[in-house]
């Protein structure tokens, strides 16, 4: 084996172990603020190669659906998703390793939250090696809070503040125009961070900042959970969930790069679709009453801002 063989095994096997303790690290938080739920593990294999663990949480006592996906997959052909930007890696061998975390808390007022990182690696058939790193996290809440949001933004902030003090606002605007539902003139939430085609700052410093997304994610998402779980709710704030999920159903299955990606490569449908949540409603012409906190949703929160 050559010395670049050498450095590329050693760069996804270091990447895998993060990835694999990230997992792990997310789905103990998550059941700790749920308090009675377990995730199950799922694991399976790729058709063209590798695989991964799927741990689903349902029917808990603060979480209704969680996933929380690790997968390491070969390809043949890199899929449309990720080459429209990339025309000259078309039918290029690959391979994805990623960890993606959707959680959907029963409790309206505990927002929905989605957190992916991810590296792909692709080698040409003259032997050129190409490679990047994309991910972020975002957040979708019901009802919007200011002292959530704020915390929100912080962390994501914190995050990228080694990395340079342009990296947040950059990345923090390509969240809100990425996660945009065009066909409805709306955010899909407030936003957070979401970045792609990364490894201009070298392989160290790009995977540095992967680890530093994926951390600060948790240290995101818990205080809101506990902070929110307790809540009271009844079936008007629950049925507003449920049309507002319909929002996240449409986003993923037109627009989401990652979905996309794991369908045209061949993926496992059930992985790739546990992003969906379990109840969704759709409503004909539905608009919020005039002055109700499901109005200040639209007006207040669902409109990129600095945090």
């Amino acid at each position: 084996m050559n010395n670049i063989a050498i450095i590329k095994v050693e760069a996804i096997n270091i990447i895998k172990k993060y990835l694999l303790n990230l997992q792990n690290r997310l789905c103990h938080v998550l059941e700790q603020e749920d308090g009675k739920a377990r995730f199950i593990e799922d694991k399976w294999e790729h058709t063209e190669g590798g695989g991964g663990l799927t741990r689903i949480m349902t029917d808990g006592a603060v979480i209704e659906k969680s996933g929380v996906n690790f997968s390491h997959v070969y390809g043949r052909a890199l899929p449309q998703a990720a080459t429209a930007k990339r025309p000259e890696l078309a039918n290029s061998p690959f391979q994805a390793l990623g960890v993606s975390s959707v959680t959907h808390p029963y409790n309206p007022y505990v927002p929905t939250s989605h957190m992916n990182v991810r590296f792909v690696m692709v080698e040409k058939a003259d032997g050129s090696t190409h490679w990047w790193f994309g991910g972020g996290f975002d957040l979708t809440p019901y009802y919007g809070f200011d002292e959530d949001c704020k915390h929100w933004h912080a962390m994501a902030k914190e995050a990228c503040n080694p990395f340079g003090l342009d990296v947040y606002p950059r990345f923090k605007k390509w969240c809100d125009d990425y996660f945009y539902l065009k066909h409805r003139n709306e955010q899909r939430g407030i936003g957070g961070l979401f970045y792609d085609d990364l490894n201009e700052w070298g392989f160290e410093r790009s995977f540095a900042f992967m680890q530093s997304v994926g951390n600060s994610f948790i240290k995101a998402y818990q205080p809101i959970v506990a902070q929110r779980k307790q809540h009271v709710f009844g079936e008007r704030e629950k049925s507003f969930q449920h049309y507002r999920r319909g929002r996240y159903v449409e986003y993923n299955l037109l627009y989401d790069r990652g979905t996309l990606f794991g369908l045209q490569s061949n993926g496992r449908t059930e992985s790739i679709l546990m992003s969906l949540p379990p109840v969704v409603t759709w409503k004909y012409h539905w608009q919020p009453e005039s002055g109700s906190p499901e109005e200040t949703l639209y007006k207040v929160f669902l409109v990129p801002r600095d945090w």
